[in-house]
């Protein structure tokens, strides 16, 4: 039981990717404006995104069995050693953060068994004991403001003067890396291949900014340095492997507009306030991971076969939804985010977007 008048130690969980982890964003404000004591609860992808969000006082790290790509295997070592450490912190709260297709159980039970004595979740099928706030979420509801939805209902409020966007803690400046002047970055990769431009395609996108005039920045992971080098070509800085999540997010707060699929990086471009050229394959829906609480451009045919398939390989020949985008679109859209970063919208309906070409 929480002591009245004393605020609570509240965990929140939020498994999967750093760029999940970043929509938690706002979430994790509100809770951390009414705890004494917040500490994050991350998979081993997110973890360096939640070391950016703040109002975290502590990432605790937790390769969970059923989430990711590539699951851990179940074994009883890895889930004592979690109950213990959740055990040993003595959390009052916590609120269990997941995608609208997953399922907060797995983790509650280990919540439960760690002594958390109170535990709200999204959830859709029967908690029994597990759940002592189970929240529904409103239909079609984005990512961010869900998450926020359930913190609301837990009691967590915003802060005042706390707009809901997504935030991080400043980032550095990159100038060294980058050089100086405006320029434009793309992001060419991501996690799920269905959810980015196919290595040419982006190659030649890059090249049509350049002749366009834009100085083009790349970026991309350790493990993407060969595809980053392909698509800068010589017509880009290629930072391929050259930057952590925290310097990754100082080249993005400085260009003009990010050009990238629906990956981590967009979200990054999101809470540091740049806007976003979102290539946005239908596999999964827009209005739940759009670009938050910024203005951005969705491209991509949202009516192509592989919509709401959640697949990771593209299973129509030619990656149509994305690779059909030509470079006419490219060009007006990155025209259009232009200058727009200081007019970033209301991130209460950040489902408003077009798509093909029209800037919110």
């Amino acid at each position: 039981m929480i002591r009245r008048g004393r605020l609570p130690r509240t965990l929140v969980v939020r498994l999967d990717s750093a760029g999940d982890v970043l929509l938690a964003g706002p979430a994790v404000r509100a809770v951390a404006a009414g705890s004494s004591y917040t500490a994050l609860l991350c998979g081993p992808q997110g973890a360096a995104a939640g070391r950016l969000l703040p109002g975290v006082a502590d990432v605790l790290t937790y390769d969970a069995p059923w989430a990711g790509f590539d699951p851990a295997p179940v074994t009883r070592a890895a889930t004592r050693e979690l109950v213990r450490t959740l055990t040993a912190r003595c959390f009052d709260r916590a609120l269990v953060l997941v995608s609208y297709h997953q399922s907060p159980l797995p983790a509650a039970l280990l919540l439960k068994l760690a002594g958390i004595g109170w535990t709200g979740a999204d959830s859709e099928d029967y908690p029994g004991a597990l759940l002592d706030l189970r929240h529904h979420r409103l239909p079609h509801r984005h990512e961010a403001l869900a998450a926020l939805d359930l913190a609301r209902a837990a009691g967590f409020a915003l802060p005042p003067g706390d707009d809901g966007r997504l935030r991080v803690t400043p980032p550095p400046v990159t100038t060294h890396l980058t050089g100086a002047g405006p320029y434009v970055v793309v992001h060419p990769g991501a996690a799920v291949p269905a959810r980015a431009w196919s290595a040419g395609r982006a190659a030649r996108a890059v090249a049509a900014l350049s002749a366009e005039g834009h100085r083009v920045v790349v970026t991309g992971g350790r493990a993407e340095r060969e595809l980053t080098a392909r698509v800068a070509g010589r017509h880009a800085v290629d930072l391929g492997g050259a930057t952590d999540l925290r310097q990754l997010a100082g080249v993005l707060a400085g260009a003009r507009v990010v050009v990238a699929g629906n990956t981590g990086p967009a979200h990054l471009a999101a809470a540091v306030g740049t806007p976003v050229v979102s290539l946005f394959a239908p596999v999964v829906p827009a209005e739940r991971w759009a670009p938050y609480g910024v203005p951005h451009v969705l491209l991509g045919d949202q009516g192509a076969a592989c919509a709401h398939t959640r697949a990771r390989h593209c299973p129509v020949p030619g990656h149509p939804c994305l690779d059909g985008i030509g470079d006419a679109e490219v060009l007006a859209a990155v025209a259009a985010l232009r200058g727009s970063g200081d007019d970033q919208g209301d991130p209460r309906d950040p489902g408003e977007q077009t798509e093909r070409g029209a800037a919110v």
